[in-house]
């Protein structure tokens, strides 16, 4: 890629923000926490389930373990029957467990706030470490899933199909007023518009920037 084709990337990727920035003026997690172990604890158990159905789940649980000694404690038994109901329980089950001893064990009962050590826990991977970061610490990080994959190459921005590339490519185009909110802007984006299935095209705010095929609306 040349320069001017760089640059040219850049702008686009300005733009589109300017414009999702306009169209979701709150861009926050849908997920329902009180504290960055919380928002750790359901972002680990909404792997392949939706935001709703974590949410339905995590009052009774939090109220029970609101916090990593308390869940450490309840153990993958106790945590089981909370969680039960969302796919992969048993698995998430024995992941926040351990996750919840070592934060306990290895960082005073507090999540550590470097990629690093969440990636070393049980059950967090890249992209779960960069919403913890991002939503519970502030941090200027796109954790890259479904739909900002989805969004971001109908879009132009990455011809990636790689996670931890497209959050490469996307941080070396998006502006850096926009870093902070740029991964709810993607991902509310693909969840409420931009679809995988049946995308709302004739609501979009991209309509003259979309490559896609997918595209449904009928340009005049």
């Amino acid at each position: 890629m040349t320069g001017k084709e760089k640059e040219a990337l850049r702008l686009r990727a300005s733009l589109i923000m300017e414009r999702l920035a306009e169209a979701i003026p709150e861009p926050r997690s849908e997920l329902n926490y009180n504290s960055p172990f919380q928002l750790l604890a359901a972002v680990l158990l909404s792997a392949q389930t939706t935001d709703r159905r974590v949410n339905e789940v995590t009052p009774a649980l939090f109220a029970a373990a609101p916090d990593p000694e308390s869940m450490a404690a309840l153990g993958p038994e106790g945590i089981y029957q909370h969680i039960r109901s969302l796919g992969l329980a048993g698995g998430k089950s024995r992941n926040l467990a351990a996750a919840a001893l070592q934060i306990c064990r290895r960082f005073g009962g507090r999540v550590p706030d470097t990629f690093e050590d969440l990636t070393s826990l049980p059950g967090v991977g890249g992209k779960t470490a960069r919403v913890v970061l991002n939503v519970g610490f502030g941090r200027p990080e796109i954790a890259v899933d479904t739909h900002i994959l989805r969004v971001s190459r109908r879009l132009g921005l990455t011809v990636s199909s790689l996670p931890d590339q497209v959050s490469r490519d996307l941080a070396g185009l998006i502006p850096e007023q926009h870093l902070l909110n740029a991964h709810h802007y993607l991902l509310l984006h693909g969840r409420h518009t931009c679809r995988a299935r049946s995308p709302l095209c004739q609501h979009c705010c991209m309509q003259d920037l979309c490559t896609s095929p997918d595209r449904k609306f009928t340009e005049a």
